[in-house]
């Protein structure tokens, strides 16, 4: 047991799971973005063809989990498990969606963080032999999430600089034993703690999630003997530009750069006269961003290792508008190239 585990918090998978195919869905907004031309699917409207924003988001969803399994020829049906998960109260994006795949399925909730969050437990189902195959999912949509959290986009409220925009698209992998050198592998995982710092703020998920990166990036770091300048990248999401500024300011108060090497999945997704104030959230921002650029990155060889690490705020409606804090949370996975090795 305690061979899989590297310091205090972070699993080492003896056998690292391979990432076999991934694919990534947007809407109109990401398909005016500077990543348009790498998603494998966009929508030119909200309603991705569906009657309701909730069934359009299972639409994206569904869209991303056939794609992926097309990529390498297995079947839906043949999949082991489905992880995956979304913004909506009960997972109801992705119940439904499990609905029709017909297979186990494992409903998660991480707010932003689930893409890592499902990453992180399907490699250690893979690693333990527990599945040979397994989908980890993640969807989100502006306007479903606009409905659950804050109010009806009739109503035209004014949005604070801070606010961040919900990304309408989704994100799914699937994962397997390791069958060849040129693929990407996932090789650690670092499950976070919830951090708290007292955040009232709803619209500055940023710094409420800052914390928690903070935490993880931290923890994995030192559990692993690893150092920023040892990763081509380390990629949150999604911090947005307050919680990445904050992020860099805390590493810097322990003598760390992270400047050189730290990009945020909320800033990447969209282009500053989009108009999405402090940038990009969701379920689907990190998990559209992993598949869209990073894991083909990782693939072609053009970063070797990086540290993907999803943040999420787990605040629900009520809590807000009782006053509560927004709890953060950061689950974090190493993903390395196998370009070039056996």
């Amino acid at each position: 047991m305690r061979e899989k585990r590297r310091g205090m918090a972070t699993i080492q998978f003896a056998n690292p799971p391979q990432i076999y195919a991934w694919a990534a869905v947007g809407g109109k907004k990401e398909s005016q973005g500077p990543l348009s031309h790498a998603f494998d699917m966009l929508f030119p409207d909200t309603m991705c063809g569906e009657k309701t924003w909730e069934q359009a988001e299972m639409h994206l969803q569904k869209c991303a989990i056939y794609t992926a399994a097309n990529k390498c020829d297995m079947p839906v049906e043949r999949l082991d498990l489905l992880m995956s998960g979304d913004l909506l109260g009960q997972c109801a994006a992705s119940g439904y969606t499990a609905r029709g795949c017909k297979v186990p399925y494992a409903g998660l909730y991480g707010a932003c963080s689930t893409m890592a969050e499902s990453l992180a437990l399907a490699s250690c189902m893979v690693d333990g032999g527990f599945v040979e195959t397994v989908c980890a999912c993640a969807s989100s949509h502006f306007c479903t999430a606009e409905r659950q959290y804050r109010f009806p986009l009739a109503y035209g409220g004014q949005r604070t600089p801070t606010a961040q925009w919900t990304t309408t698209g989704a994100g799914a992998c699937i994962l397997g034993p390791a069958k060849d050198g040129a693929s990407v592998r996932v090789t650690h995982a670092t499950l976070g703690k919830v951090q708290d710092y007292g955040i009232t703020d709803a619209n500055n998920m940023g710094a409420a999630m800052a914390p928690a990166a903070h935490d993880t990036i931290r923890t994995l770091l030192s559990d692993t003997g690893t150092h920023p300048e040892d990763y081509d990248g380390i990629y949150t999401g999604d911090l947005g530009e307050v919680g990445s500024r904050l992020l860099c300011e805390l590493f810097e108060r322990d003598g760390i750069d992270l400047t050189q090497v730290h990009q945020d999945c909320g800033t990447m997704l969209f282009d500053s006269h989009q108009d999405a104030h402090a940038g990009a959230s969701g379920c689907g921002c990190s998990a559209s961003v992993l598949c869209a650029v990073l894991l083909d990155e990782l693939l072609e060889g053009k970063q070797k290792r990086i540290v993907f690490a999803g943040t999420g705020a787990l605040m629900s409606p009520t809590t807000v508008q009782q006053g509560e804090s927004v709890p953060g949370i950061c689950h974090a996975v190493v993903l390395e190239s196998g370009k070039g090795t056996n």
